[in-house]
């Protein structure tokens, strides 16, 4: 005997047409459906979390460029957006990043490789930085964030780098090595820009809302 298991829509399309699913503004059965079927692909999950570290330090600056000309190090630029759970955005976030230099070593009495972003209009952020450098606690490349937002629950996480030597050219197989997700583990692109190269990697992140 086949066991017939119904798909998604047929469970909305019950839902609906027995009553169980209602709008507050009218609507035909068709369009309550698209309607439920948009808002569910716009939700999106939140951003892993990752560990705190021992290194946060509390009032970085507001600065997007965190490194000065020809200080030592590998360029990278690390662009992305801040949006939650319900696919909306979130302007006016508080981004707290913190890194190594390009030996390993925190800045511990000043805000080198710290900052204090807050996201645009559009929920964009951008920054100039280096790529961080290894030390033997965390042996992996990463980079700190602390999201903050009204409404919002606070979200610890970590940036990593596929390329990274520590993820042995597999972080599909090696991420949990270090990372807590693999989603954490970002695409590295070289930019062939005039003057020095640099790396660039997208973080996005997904709050949840309280």
């Amino acid at each position: 005997m086949t066991i017939h298991r119904p798909s998604r829509r047929e469970i909305f399309e019950s839902c609906i047409t027995r009553g169980l699913l209602l709008s507050a503004i009218p609507l035909s059965q068709p369009q309550l459906l698209s309607a439920w079927q948009e808002g569910e692909a716009k939700a999106t999950l939140p951003t892993p979390k990752d560990v705190l570290g021992p290194f946060f330090k509390k009032g970085a600056p507001n600065q997007r460029v965190l490194h000065t000309p020809g200080s030592p190090g590998f360029p990278l630029r690390v662009t992305g957006k801040v949006t939650n759970t319900r696919g909306e955005k979130v302007p006016g976030a508080k981004i707290e990043i913190w890194q190594a230099d390009h030996v390993g070593i925190y800045d511990l009495e000043g805000f080198r490789y710290r900052a204090g972003l807050i996201t645009t209009e559009t929920s964009d952020y951008a920054l100039e930085t280096i790529l961080p450098g290894h030390y033997d606690d965390r042996p992996a490349q990463h980079i700190h964030y602390l999201i903050s937002a009204p409404g919002h629950r606070t979200l610890v996480t970590q940036a990593y780098f596929a390329t990274d030597p520590f993820f042995e050219g597999n972080p599909d197989k090696t991420y949990t090595k270090m990372a807590k997700n693999r989603d954490l583990v970002r695409t590295v692109t070289l930019i062939e820009a005039p003057g020095t190269p640099r790396a660039a990697i997208t973080f996005d992140i997904c709050l949840e809302k309280v």
